[in-house]
Order: structure tokens, then C-alpha cells, then sequence
């Protein structure tokens, strides 16, 4: 992928890790787009990054992608690089109630909205999880919603194999984001940066790789290829009392 001149969309762009593509694909020179829920941070974001352009949409509703897809065309119809950032990772207990609601709604938003039908774009880049390799107890629906993505990427690749589109799938490790913050602080510590996960991310992206594992998602993969059943129960066992230690 060329890192300039570029017309770039990315979902979920407020924050974190897709505020951070942001920052830095508009300082190389490319035309940025991204999307947001809250029309409060968008006007934040824009305000911190003059030249983006924001656009108000939730990847969980059907409608609001179609009506995304009408807008970004009609406005940026040169659009040849989509990034899939949106996502939420949610402390859920099954044995416990919780409400089917929240469980849908972070189904929909990490795994349906990434799931668009390519239509020009030279690259798609979908931003997956290491826990798409071994999962974590505590979020059972994110690993679940981030190893279909990793499934769909592989799928997608090979259906555009002979095409102008790319399929390049990002896997970070523990982030720097306020994703983790419902975990308690034992598991935010260690976590990778996100300016260098997106260092690392745009490296590979520049060299023409298909699959980025930054940092631990690397041994994540590698462990579910070796032990997936002892590795699941040992690092679950890690993170459980990780998340219970206080500062």
C-alpha cells in the first residue's frame, strides 16, 4: 500500500487506536475520513485534526452504513482505502443476567458493520484483536466478534484474489485505549502504546503485508496453533487475577 495520496475511511476514528490512523495518515499526506457515534467527539476530533472530515454513523444499524456509503461517494468518490476500527469490548459474566441487548450490540458493531461489500476500494484493512487466536473469559462476545472478523478477512482475501482490492487484517495486542478500562488497572498495565501499534501497523502496511501481529498477538497465533486448550486455561487463570489486583 502507498502511504500518501490517499483517500482513507476510517470507522470508529474518534479515539484510540482509529483517532490515531488518523493523526498520522493525514500528516502523510492523504485525504482522512472518519466516522463516530457521538457528534460531541467528532467535532473533538476535528478540532484536533484540521483537514479530516467527520462523518456521524453507527456501524451497528444497517441503515446508517448504507446511508454512510451514499455520503462518502458522492462527496469522496476517489475513496480507495477502508479501515475497520469500530469496535467495543464489554466485562460480561453469562453466569449472571445481563441484558441480550448489549450482547447484540457488540456483535453488530465488531462484527456486521465490517462486513460491507467491497465496491472500488484498493485496500481494506479490518481490525481484528490477538484474542481472535485465544480468547479472553472476561469478554467472551469481543473474542467471538474478533475471531469472525479474522475468519472473514481470510474469506474475503480469497474471493478478491484477482482484483485491485487488498485485504490486509490488523491484529493488536493489549492497547493503550480506554477499551481495557472496565477491566480493572492490573490488565492495563504493559499494554503497547497505541502510537506504536500504529507504527508497526503502518510499517506493515507499507511492505504489502496481509497480516500485522504487533507485539504479543504474534505469540497469541502461535499458541493456537501449539496448545489452544492449555494456553486458553493458563492465560485465563493470568488474566483473572490480573484484573482482580488493586494498585
Amino acid at each position: 500500500m502507498k502511504m500518501d495520496s490517499n483517500t482513507i475511511l476510517i470507522t470508529g476514528g474518534t479515539s484510540g487506536i482509529g483517532f490515531e490512523f488518523a493523526k498520522r495518515l493525514l500528516a502523510l499526506g492523504n485525504t482522512v475520513l472518519i466516522t463516530g457515534r457521538d457528534e460531541e467527539k467528532l467535532e473533538r476530533a476535528k478540532k484536533a485534526l484540521p483537514g479530516i472530515h467527520g462523518f456521524q454513523s453507527d456501524v451497528s444499524d444497517p441503515g446508517s452504513i448504507v446511508k454512510l456509503h451514499q455520503e462518502v461517494v458522492a462527496r469522496f468518490p476517489q475513496l480507495n482505502v477502508l479501515i475497520n476500527n469500530a469496535g467495543i469490548m464489554r466485562n460480561l459474566d453469562l453466569n449472571h443476567s445481563s441484558d441480550l441487548n448489549d450482547v447484540v450490540q457488540e456483535i453488530g458493531i465488531n462484527l456486521s458493520g465490517p462486513i460491507l461489500k467491497a465496491n472500488g476500494p484498493s485496500v481494506i484493512v479490518n481490525v481484528s484483536s490477538g484474542l481472535a487466536f485465544i480468547p479472553f473469559s472476561m469478554s467472551p462476545i469481543y473474542g467471538a466478534t474478533k475471531a469472525g472478523i479474522h475468519s472473514y478477512s481470510q474469506a474475503l482475501r480469497v474471493q478478491l484474489e484477482g482484483t485491485n482490492v487488498e485485504v490486509t487484517e490488523v491484529a493488536p495486542p493489549a492497547t493503550g485505549t480506554t477499551l481495557m478500562d472496565a477491566f480493572g488497572p492490573g490488565l492495563r498495565s504493559g499494554q503497547m502504546s497505541t502510537e506504536k501499534m500504529v507504527d508497526l501497523t503502518l510499517r506493515g502496511l507499507s511492505q504489502g503485508k496481509t497480516e500485522i501481529l504487533p507485539g504479543a498477538s504474534r505469540l497469541l497465533k502461535l499458541m493456537s496453533r501449539i496448545a489452544p486448550t492449555f494456553f486458553f486455561h493458563r492465560l485465563s487463570e493470568v488474566f483473572t487475577r490480573l484484573a482482580r489486583r488493586v494498585p
